[in-house]
C-alpha cells in the first residue's frame, strides 16, 4: 500500500468481524487482549522508520530518512499482523493469507531480513508473539493445573483458568450474600449454562507499564457485606429506583459501553480522525489507548478476585425473594409494578465476573485519562446519531425514537460510561469510582511508558 492506512483499511475490517465471531464482545479481557498485541505489532514494526522510536519487544534499527515512507510503514504493519494474527486466531489462518493477497503482498513471503519492509514487519510480530504467547494469559492451553506436573502437551485448553479459582456461592444457592454468585444464563432455547469466572488468570499477566499491580488497590466494599444490612439494602434498592426509571438514552448508552469496541474503539478512531493523524501518529495513539486498558484490567482482574464481590441480581432476589418490586421487567415489558425480586434481572447482560471494582469504569478512566494526556485537551466532540428500535436488547422497540448521542468532552465520555454499569444494573454506585480511580492511575503510567518508547528514552531490552 503506497497510501491510505492499513490498520483501519485492511486490518481492523478483517479482524473485528472475528472477534466478534469467536470472542464475546463484551469479555473486554479477551478484547483487548487480542486489540493490544495487535497493535503492539503495528508500533514495533514501524519503530525503525521514526526519528526516535523504539519497539517494545524488539531493537530492529533505524531505517536511512529515505525510506521513512507510509509503503514501507504499511507493509511492516500488515506483515506484523499476519505473525501475530496467526498466532491468535490459528483457525483463521487462511484469511489473515488473503488479508495480505488483496493488497498484492505474498502472505508466504517469511523474510527476517531487516533492510527490507517486509523483514521488519516479520520481526517485528515474531518478537511480539514470542513473549505474548507466554505472558501468563494461556493463549496456548498449555499451563499445567493445580496438581499437574510441567507444561501441558495434549488437550490443550486455550484461555483456561490454572489459577484454581473457585465461588464460594454455586449458581443454585447463595450461602455467601456479600460475595459473587455465577449467573445462569439462556438465550431462551432452553439451554441453561453456568457462568464462570472469565480468565481469571489475567490477574497474573504479565503488563506493560508497571512491573508490578500489587500497589493498585480499591477500598474494601464495605456496604457490600451483608452484616451492613442497612447499607447493603440501601445499595440495591439504588439499583431498583434506576431499573425503574430507565430511559431510551441510557438504554442505548448501557448498550453502547458494554461493547468495547463499539466505545473504546470507535471513539479513538473518530478522535484520530478528526485530529488529522497521520499513519505514525494513529498507530501510536492506538496503541496507547489499548495498552491503557489492558494494563488496567490486569489491576482490576487482581481486585476482583480479591475482593469477589456479590452483584446486584444476587443481592435484589436474595433481599425480596417472593416480594413485588417495580422496576424494569425484561426486554419489551418496559417497568412493571408488580415483578418479584426473583424475577428481577439487570437491563445489561451480567457479566462472568466478580462486581467491584467496575471494569468498564476502569477501562473509559483509563482510555480517557491518556487521551487527554496524548492530546492535551480535554474535548472530544464525538456525536452520532441512533436509530429507532436499533437496540440489541429490544430490537425493534428501543428506542422509540431516533437519538443523538453525544460526548463533548473525554470527561463527559469517562463519566457516562461509569454511569452506564449503574443504570444497566450490573454494578452497584461504589464500584464506579473504585474503578476509574485505578483506571487514571494507570492511564498516566501507560502514557509515560508509550512516549519513553517514542522517544527511544526506554530502557534497553
Amino acid at each position: 500500500m503506497t497510501t491510505g492506512s492499513a490498520p483501519k483499511e485492511v486490518v481492523i475490517p478483517q479482524l473485528i468481524p472475528v472477534i466478534f465471531s469467536t470472542v464475546n464482545p463484551n469479555d473486554a479481557t479477551l478484547v483487548l487482549r487480542t486489540t493490544t498485541i495487535v497493535i503492539n505489532s503495528w508500533f514495533d514494526a514501524i519503530a525503525p522508520y521514526g526519528e526516535h522510536n523504539v519497539g517494545v519487544y524488539s531493537r530492529l534499527g533505524r531505517r536511512p530518512a529515505t525510506e521513512r515512507t507510509d509503503e514501507n510503514r504499511n507493509i511492516a504493519i500488515l506483515y506484523a499482523s499476519h505473525e501475530v494474527l496467526n498466532s491468535l486466531y490459528p483457525a483463521h489462518v487462511t484469511l489473515w493469507d488473503k488479508m495480505l493477497g488483496t493488497v498484492g503482498l505474498d502472505p508466504d513471503n517469511d523474510s527476517v531480513d531487516l533492510d527490507t519492509a517486509i523483514g521488519i514487519g516479520n520481526a517485528a510480530g515474531k518478537a511480539v508473539r514470542a513473549i505474548r504467547e507466554n505472558d501468563g494469559m494461556n493463549q496456548l492451553g498449555n499451563e499445567p493445573f493445580p496438581g499437574e506436573d510441567g507444561p501441558r502437551v495434549y488437550n490443550l485448553q486455550p484461555f483456561a483458568d490454572y489459577t484454581a479459582f473457585e465461588p464460594v456461592n454455586s449458581a443454585y444457592a447463595l450461602r455467601f450474600p456479600s460475595k459473587w454468585q455465577p449467573a445462569i444464563n439462556s438465550n431462551g432455547n432452553g439451554i441453561f449454562k453456568v457462568q464462570q469466572f472469565v480468565t481469571p488468570q489475567f490477574a497474573l499477566t504479565l503488563p506493560y507499564s508497571y512491573k508490578s499491580s500489587t500497589p493498585f488497590r480499591a477500598s474494601k466494599p464495605l456496604d457490600s457485606n451483608v452484616f451492613r444490612f442497612k447499607a447493603y439494602k440501601a445499595k440495591a434498592d439504588e439499583v431498583l429506583v434506576a431499573s425503574a426509571n430507565l430511559t431510551d438514552e441510557q438504554k442505548m448508552l448501557a448498550e453502547l459501553f458494554d461493547n468495547k469496541i463499539n466505545s473504546l474503539g470507535f471513539s479513538a478512531l473518530f478522535k484520530s480522525t478528526v485530529s488529522g493523524l497521520s499513519l505514525e501518529e494513529f498507530v501510536v495513539y492506538d496503541f496507547l489507548t489499548n495498552l491503557a486498558a489492558f494494563d488496567t484490567g490486569i489491576a482490576i482482574w487482581k481486585e476482583k478476585r480479591r475482593h469477589n464481590s456479590v452483584r446486584p441480581f444476587s443481592a435484589i432476589r436474595f433481599l425480596y425473594s417472593d416480594q413485588e418490586l417495580t422496576a424494569w421487567g425484561g426486554p419489551y415489558q418496559g417497568t412493571v409494578d408488580n415483578i418479584t425480586g426473583n424475577e428481577w434481572q439487570s437491563y445489561l447482560p451480567v457479566a462472568d465476573h466478580p462486581e467491584y471494582p467496575s471494569a468498564s469504569a476502569s477501562f473509559c478512566a483509563a482510555h480517557a485519562t491518556c487521551s487527554r494526556l496524548f492530546f492535551g485537551t480535554d474535548e472530544l466532540g464525538w456525536s452520532f446519531p441512533v436509530g429507532q428500535g436499533t437496540s440489541t436488547i429490544e430490537p425493534g422497540f428501543t428506542p422509540q425514537s431516533d437519538l443523538l448521542i453525544s460526548f463533548a468532552t473525554w470527561t463527559e465520555f469517562e463519566a457516562t460510561c461509569g454511569m452506564t454499569r449503574f443504570w444497566g444494573g450490573v454494578h452497584f454506585k461504589p464500584s464506579i469510582p473504585a474503578g476509574q480511580e485505578i483506571g487514571r492511575e494507570i492511564g498516566e503510567l501507560a502514557y509515560d511508558f508509550v512516549m519513553d518508547h517514542v522517544l527511544g528514552t526506554a530502557p534497553e531490552l
